[in-house]
C-alpha cells in the first residue's frame, strides 16, 4: 500500500472496543441489505439490539412490522409524504402500546445515524447515502458500510472525518478483501483482485446487448438484489464502483486492482501477496456473511450464513473481463484517477440512465454511452482533498441534467423527470 499511515478500512484496527451486546441503527431497513441485517439481529439477540430504523418510505407496512418486532426507539422515512401511512401502519402494529419516535424528511436518516449506538449499518442505495455516512462518522459511530456511493461521490470528505478502523465494508467483495488482508501486513500486499459474476449478460458481445430488456437485465444468475444494483451488475458499473471503493478503502493504487469474472460467485475477492501467495475469501452467495462481518468484527457470528457442502462436486471458473462489451470498469478507473467531482458525475449520470432504462426509455448500451459522454463533458477539476459537500451536490445536479439531455438522443425523446430522482434504498 502507499505511505499513507491509515487506510479507511483496516482489519487490524478496531475503532470501538466496547464489549457486550451492540446497539445498531439500520438505514435502508426495508431493502435487501436491511432485511437481511434484521434477520441476523433477530437470530442473535445476545449480540445485537437494533435501536432505530430508516427507509425510503415505499414499504411502510414492513417498516412498522420491523419496528414492532425489534422494539426500536425511533423510525424514519425519507419521503415526508409517506408519514400518514407510516403512522397508520404503526398504530396497527402497536395498538395502545407506546410507539417509537418518528422522523421524516431527507435529513431523517442522517439524524438517526448520529443517534447513540455502537454501529450504524448504512444499507441505503445511491448518493443520498453520503450525508448519513458523514453523520455516523462525525458522531463517532462504527460504520458498517454497504452504501458504496458514499465513497464514490465523497471520498475525500469521508477520508477527512473517518478514524482508523471506523469503517467496516459490507459489500461482499470488500468484506472479502477485508478478511483476506487480515492475513498480512500492508507491505505484504501486491495486488487486490475483485471478482465479478459477469451478470446476466456474461459472454455477450456489444452487438448482442443492443436489444436486451429491463426484464433480461434484472434476471441476475446468482444474487437477489434491488433493481438499481442489479442493472449496475448487468452493465458492470457496480464493479467499476467497487474498484474505486477498493482504492479508497485500502489505499491501493488503481494499477494494482484487477477485476476477474467468476460466474459462480463463490470467491468474493482475493488478495495477492508479494511472496506469490493469493488468499481468496469464499462462501456461497449470501449477503448475511458480509453483514455479519460489518456488525460483529473483530468477532464472527456463528452460522451467520450457509457454508459449502464439500461432499458435493463443483466447478469454479475465472475469466478475463471483456472491456469492449463492458467498458464501465475502465471508465470508472479513469474517473477515480481524475478524482475531485468526477466520480460523483459518473455515479449521478449512471443513476439517471438506469432509471431511464428500467422505465423503457433508454436502450441498454446507451446507459454507458450516455455516462461516457457526460464524464467527457465534465472533464477534470481541481478540488482534490479540498472537495466540499456543496461541490458534490453541484456536480451531481449538473450530471443529472446533462445525462437527461444526452440520453434523449438515444431514447428518441426526453429522458423524463423520473430519471432525475436519486436512487434510494428500494423500500
Amino acid at each position: 500500500m502507499s505511505d499513507s499511515p491509515d487506510p479507511l478500512a483496516d482489519p487490524h484496527t478496531v475503532f470501538d472496543t466496547t464489549e457486550g451486546r451492540r446497539s445498531v441503527v439500520v438505514l435502508g431497513s426495508t431493502g435487501s441489505i436491511g432485511t437481511q441485517a434484521i434477520d441476523l439481529a433477530l437470530r442473535n439477540p445476545d449480540r445485537f439490539r437494533v435501536t432505530a430504523l430508516s427507509a425510503a418510505g415505499g414499504r411502510v407496512g414492513l417498516l412498522a412490522e420491523q419496528a414492532r418486532r425489534l422494539r426500536v426507539e425511533a423510525v424514519a422515512v425519507a419521503d415526508e409524504g409517506a408519514l400518514p401511512a407510516l403512522r397508520e401502519a404503526l398504530a396497527g402494529q402497536y395498538g395502545s402500546e407506546p410507539q417509537p419516535e418518528i422522523l421524516a424528511g431527507p435529513g431523517a436518516a442522517a439524524e438517526l445515524a448520529a443517534s447513540p449506538c455502537h454501529t450504524v449499518l448504512n444499507g441505503i442505495t445511491g448518493s443520498i447515502g453520503l450525508a448519513p455516512t458523514l453523520a455516523a462518522l462525525e458522531a463517532g459511530r462504527t460504520l458498517a458500510l454497504a452504501n458504496k456511493e458514499s465513497l464514490i461521490v465523497g471520498g475525500p470528505l469521508v477520508k477527512a472525518v473517518a478514524k482508523p478502523g471506523q469503517i467496516i465494508p459490507v459489500d461482499s467483495e470488500h468484506a472479502a478483501l477485508f478478511q483476506a488482508l487480515a492475513a498480512g501486513t500492508r507491505a505484504d500486499v501486491r495486488k487486490l483482485v475483485v471478482t465479478a459474476s459477469g451478470g446476466p449478460f456474461r459472454g455477450r458481445s456489444r452487438a448482442e446487448l443492443e436489444q436486451v430488456t429491463p426484464q433480461d437485465a434484472l434476471a441476475h444468475p446468482t444474487w437477489a438484489m434491488g433493481p438499481v444494483i442489479t442493472v449496475n451488475s448487468a452493465t458492470l458499473v457496480n464493479k467499476g464502483l467497487e474498484v474505486i471503493e477498493a482504492h479508497l478503502l485500502y489505499d491501493i493504487p488503481f494499477d494494482r486492482i484487477e477485476v476477474v469474472v467468476h460466474p459462480q460467485s463463490y470467491v468474493h475477492s482475493m488478495v495477492e501477496f508479494t511472496d506469490g501467495s493469493t488468499l481468496a475469501q469464499a462462501t456461497p452467495p449470501d449477503m448475511r456473511g458480509p453483514i455479519a462481518i460489518g456488525l460483529g468484527w473483530p468477532g464472527r457470528i456463528p452460522d451467520a450464513a450457509p457454508a459449502f457442502d464439500w461432499s458435493t462436486a463443483s466447478t469454479w471458473e475465472f475469466f478475463p473481463l471483456d472491456d469492449e462489451a463492458f467498458p464501465s470498469v475502465g471508465l470508472a478507473r479513469h474517473v477515480g484517477e481524475l478524482g475531485g467531482t468526477a466520480p460523483a458525475v459518473f455515479n449521478a449520470a449512471n443513476e439517471v440512465c438506469v432509471e431511464a432504462f428500467l422505465s423503457g426509455r433508454l436502450p441498454f448500451n446507451a446507459i454507458m454511452d450516455t455516462v461516457t459522454e457526460v464524464v467527457a463533458a465534465h472533464g477534470s477539476d481541481a478540488q482534490g482533498t479540498s472537495l466540499t459537500v456543496a461541490d458534490v451536490l453541484e456536480a451531481d445536479a449538473w450530471a443529472r441534467a446533462r445525462a437527461r439531455e444526452t440520453a434523449a438522443k438515444y431514447s428518441g425523446g426526453a429522458a423524463g423527470d423520473d430519471a432525475a430522482q436519486p436512487a434510494e434504498a428500494r423500500a
